[in-house]
């Protein structure tokens, strides 16, 4: 698993938009670093987990084939 460290001034979903090109998945941040949840606003220096998301159905083919991974 990747980290991230945190400038003075970045958020979840400035982060998020760093990390994996989408600020919607400040969620997967989240839930990575219950530690900080409470933080809106880093300071410096926070070292937080980066973990790779799961991959979402892209709504092609039906839900039971996706999470089959047919």
């Amino acid at each position: 698993m990747r980290t991230y460290t945190t400038k003075s001034g970045d958020t979840w979903d400035g982060i998020a938009k760093e990390i994996y090109g989408s600020e919607y998945r400040a969620d997967v941040l989240m839930a990575a670093n219950p530690q900080y949840i409470e933080t809106f606003i880093f300071g410096a220096g926070a070292v937080l987990a980066a973990p790779e998301p799961e991959e979402e159905a892209d709504g092609t083919q039906p839900v039971w084939k996706f999470e089959a991974g047919l």
